[in-house]
C-alpha cells in the first residue's frame, strides 16, 4: 500500500452504500466521497502538482474531508487553517506554506475573501470543484507519480519565533500507525467515531483514517456544540456513538458540565484521550457513568503521527496519581535518554522521551534548522542511519515499565489541549508598541498562560492587541505590568521569581 486513498477506494468497492461521514446536515456514503474527492482532485490536478501544498479556509464538514482527500487524489498535501485565527496568523501559515490553491466554501466565502485580501492569493469555491468532472486520466497520472514518503498533510503548530511551524506528515507514516491503532484498539466496521477534533489538530488524522481503514462510520460533532453540554449529549446518544478519541479538555467538559446527568451515550465502549494529562477527578467520573467502556490514555506529539505509546486503565485512579502514558504501539520504539545522550532504563530516573520508526514525519515545512534539531540521528546506533525525534518532554518509567509522563524540557506546554510555546506568545507581545521586554510563564496547576511585561502600554490595550494577534487559546488569562524582569545570577529571566510575584 502507498497511498491512503487505496482504503477509500477499497471501501467505497466492498461497501459503497454503507455511511462513511456526516456531520450536523449532510452525510455521504463511502462510495458518494470517493466520488466527491474524485470530482475535486480533478479540478484540482491542473493547478496542484506532486508535493504542492492546498491550504482549505472552512470549518470541518463531510466535504471539507472530501476537499482533503480530493487533495491527495491530486497528488498535494492538504493544510486547514483555523477560521478563527486572526488574520496576521493565516497569513503567516499561508507564507509557510505557498499554497498552490486555497479553498473555502460558501459559508466562509466572504471571510476568506477578507484574510486572503493582500496576499495574491483567490479562494477556489469548494462547491464548484465538486461539481467538476472526474478526469480519470489525470487523477491515474497523479497516482503513478506518487510514492508513499509523499507529504499527506501538515498541521500548524505554535512556533518559539513568533512564526507558526508547520509539522509534515507522509502517506506512508499514517499507513504505518492507523491499521496497528485499529487493530490494538480493537476499531472495527460496526463502530460509530464521534469527532471532536478540528480537522487542523492531529487528534482528528485518528477519527478519518481510522473510518477509511476500518470502514467504521464517522459523525462530526459542531465546534460549537462544546459549549452546550445538551446538544453535545443528544448528538452523541441521536448518532449512535460508540468510540471516542477525543482531547482531555473535551472530555473534562462533559464531566464538569454534569452532561451524564442529562442523557447517558450508553453505546459508548472505547473513550480514548489524549493532548493533556488526564485529571484522574475527572476520569473517575467517566468510569461511573460508562463503567462498561474501555478508557485508553494516549500520548505522542504531532511530529510521530498522532500517538507513540498507549495505556489501557484497569483500574480508577486516585488525584494524586498520574495515569501512566504506557508501553510503545507495535512498530514504534519509544525510550529515553539522559542530558549526556546515555539510554534511561532505571524505573523514576527521567530522561527525554524519544521515538523511532516509520511513523515519524518529515519534518517542519520550510524549516531544515529546526528539523535537523529535532529529528535526529539515534546517539545510540553509531552504525546506520536512524533518525528519531526527540519531543521535549520529560518522562519516566514505573515499575512495570510503563511510561509516565513527568514535565516539558523547554518551555512548551500543553493548554486547552493544544501544545503551544510561550516563546511565541512572546514574540507577537513584543510586537506590540509600547512593550520592552515580556515574560510568558505556564500556571499548570491552575491552567493559566500569565504574561508580565516592562514598557508604557497599559494592560488592556495589550491583551485587545494579542486577541488580534494570536488563537483565543493562546491568549493569556492573566497580564502584569511590572518594572522590571527579575534576573537570574547569569543575566537571564528568572522565571521562579516571576511565579513567585503576588
Amino acid at each position: 500500500m502507498r497511498n491512503v486513498l487505496e482504503w477509500l477506494e477499497t471501501a467505497a468497492q466492498a461497501c459503497p452504500g454503507k455511511l462513511a461521514v456526516a456531520d450536523e446536515s449532510s452525510r455521504l456514503t463511502f462510495a458518494e466521497l470517493e466520488a466527491k474527492a474524485r470530482a475535486i482532485g480533478s479540478a484540482l490536478s491542473g493547478r496542484v502538482h506532486a508535493g504542492e501544498a492546498v491550504a482549505l479556509y472552512a470549518e470541518k464538514s463531510a466535504d471539507i474531508l472530501a476537499a482533503m482527500l480530493g487533495t491527495a487524489y491530486a497528488g498535494g498535501f492538504y493544510s486547514l487553517i483555523d477560521t478563527r485565527q486572526p488574520k496576521v496568523r493565516v497569513e503567516a501559515i499561508l507564507a509557510a506554506l505557498s499554497p498552490a490553491a486555497v479553498i473555502t466554501d460558501a459559508a466562509h466565502a466572504e471571510t476568506a475573501a477578507e484574510m486572503l485580501a493582500d496576499t495574491g492569493y483567490e479562494a477556489l469555491m469548494l462547491e464548484d470543484l465538486a461539481a467538476c468532472p472526474v478526469d480519470d486520466g489525470a487523477l491515474a497520472a497523479a497516482r503513478a507519480s506518487a510514492i508513499d514518503t509523499d507529504p499527506l498533510y501538515c498541521n500548524f503548530t505554535s512556533g518559539s519565533t513568533g512564526t507558526p511551524k508547520g509539522v509534515l506528515v507522509s502517506h506512508r507514516s499514517v499507513i504505518d500507525f492507523i491499521p496497528v491503532f485499529c487493530s490494538t484498539l480493537g476499531i472495527g466496521a460496526d463502530d460509530v467515531i464521534a469527532n471532536q477534533a478540528p480537522f487542523d489538530f492531529d487528534v482528528s488524522v485518528k477519527d478519518i483514517y481510522s473510518m477509511l481503514c476500518a470502514r467504521a462510520s464517522m459523525h462530526i460533532i459542531p465546534r460549537e456544540y462544546f459549549s452546550t453540554p445538551t446538544k453535545l449529549m443528544d448528538y452523541l446518544c441521536d448518532r449512535g456513538a460508540t468510540t471516542l478519541i477525543w482531547a482531555v479538555s473535551a472530555m473534562c467538559f462533559v464531566s464538569i458540565m454534569n452532561g451524564f446527568g442529562y442523557r447517558l451515550p450508553e453505546k459508548v465502549s472505547k473513550v480514548m484521550f489524549s493532548g493533556e494529562v488526564m485529571p484522574p477527578k475527572q476520569l473517575r467520573i467517566w468510569q461511573k457513568w460508562l463503567p462498561d467502556a474501555t478508557y485508553v490514555n494516549l500520548y505522542g506529539p504531532t511530529e510521530i503521527t498522532c500517538n507513540c505509546t498507549y495505556y489501557v486503565i484497569d483500574r480508577e485512579y486516585a488525584n494524586d496519581e498520574v495515569i501512566p502514558m504506557g508501553k510503545p504501539f507495535a512498530n514504534e520504539r519509544v525510550f529515553l535518554l539522559d542530558e549526556d545522550g546515555a539510554l534511561v532504563t532505571e524505573p523514576g530516573e527521567q530522561g527525554e522521551i524519544c521515538v523511532s520508526g516509520t511513523a515519524l514525519g518529515l519534518g517542519y515545512l520550510g524549516d531544515a534548522e529546526r528539523t535537523a534539531a529535532s529529528f535526529c540521528q539515534n546517539p545510540l546506533n553509531r552504525r546506520w542511519l536512524e533518525p528519531i525525534y526527540r519531543t521535549g518532554d520529560l518522562g519516566r518509567l514505573d515499575e512495570d515499565g510503563n511510561l509516565v509522563y513527568v514535565s516539558r524540557k523547554d518551555h512548551q506546554i500543553k493548554h486547552m489541549g493544544h501544545r503551544i510555546e510561550l516563546g511565541d506568545i512572546e514574540a507577537a507581545a513584543m510586537g506590540v508598541d509600547g512593550v520592552e521586554r515580556t515574560c510568558c510563564l505556564y500556571d499548570s496547576r491552575r491552567k493559566k498562560l500569565r504574561l508580565f511585561y516592562v514598557g508604557s502600554i497599559e494592560k488592556d490595550a495589550l491583551a485587545e492587541s494579542l486577541h488580534a494577534l494570536l488563537p483565543s487559546f493562546m491568549v493569556p488569562n492573566a497580564i502584569r505590568q511590572i518594572d522590571a524582569m527579575p534576573l537570574t545570577k547569569n543575566g537571564k529571566i528568572d522565571r521562579n521569581a516571576l511565579a513567585n510575584l503576588k
